[in-house]
């Protein structure tokens, strides 16, 4: 199975040594995505931009490995307040209503503080 790994460019994944998402036959993992902006590497305050933004750079991910948001069969959020999850909810059914991933939601720190919120997703192409 061929092996295609898929960058953003975000100078995250080159100082850390990640990708952004690995597509490996018909599975894509996509790496945690944060709501940076990543052509202008700019970051909204609230948490509901963020998560917009989040998933618009995981879907980006995804094409470029030839899948969609309805190949998504596996999500992790994590939040470094948890109370502020139910913020979250009308952003996650607009993307996941209809395909209603297995998912699961982490309380734990983030990377740099403005980060309100982190999606990590797994893919298997043509599931939907």
């Amino acid at each position: 199975m061929k092996r295609t790994l898929i960058s953003s460019g975000s100078p995250f994944e080159r100082d850390i040594g990640y990708s952004r998402a690995v597509a490996q036959g018909d599975w894509v993992f996509v790496s945690g995505t944060t709501g940076f902006d990543y052509a202008n590497m700019t970051i909204a305050d609230g948490i509901e931009e963020q998560t917009e933004q989040c998933l618009r750079n995981i879907e980006a991910a995804l094409k470029q490995a030839g899948a969609t948001l309805k190949d998504v069969v596996r999500v992790t959020y994590v939040l470094p307040d948890a109370a502020a999850f139910p913020k979250t909810w009308p952003v996650l059914r607009k993307y996941f209503d209809a395909v209603r991933p297995a998912s699961m939601m982490i309380s734990a720190g983030l990377a740099d503080p403005r980060m309100r919120i982190e999606i990590e997703v797994t893919a298997l192409k043509g599931s939907h």
